[in-house]
């Protein structure tokens, strides 16, 4: 077993979580109009507008009645299911963050789709 200096002494430290806040909502955000199937739990599925993308999350500006502590999943055309926690509600809109985010090639070419339209 080597020592191992402690980080702290060199003036590192762990971000704050208002520091990782801002580091994922650093990530490129399109704003843009998809529609998409959408679902919570064992609900049926319902045809939604997807109002913002980010390779790690999105918005639906009218969700509606949620479980905040349930897995949203939701069909972009052209992508296999995705499964996203939800981050926020706000009168009938959620923000979700993908439980494995998208490769930044798979969100370029969702945003070209979606402006094509």
């Amino acid at each position: 077993m080597t020592d191992q200096p402690d980080p702290r002494q060199f003036g590192y430290s762990q971000p704050d979580e208002s520091e990782q806040r801002a580091t994922r909502r650093a990530a490129p955000r399109a704003i843009l109009r998809f529609v998409c199937d959408v679902r919570q739990g064992m609900a049926p599925w319902r045809r939604l507008s997807l109002n913002d993308l980010s390779p790690g999350g999105f918005r639906i500006a009218r969700f509606g009645e949620v479980d905040p502590f349930q897995p949203v999943r939701i069909r972009i055309p052209g992508l296999q299911v995705l499964s996203a926690n939800i981050a926020w509600q706000d009168n009938g809109a959620i923000g979700c963050a993908f439980i494995t985010p998208l490769h930044d090639a798979v969100f370029d070419h969702l945003v070209r789709s979606a402006n094509a339209q």
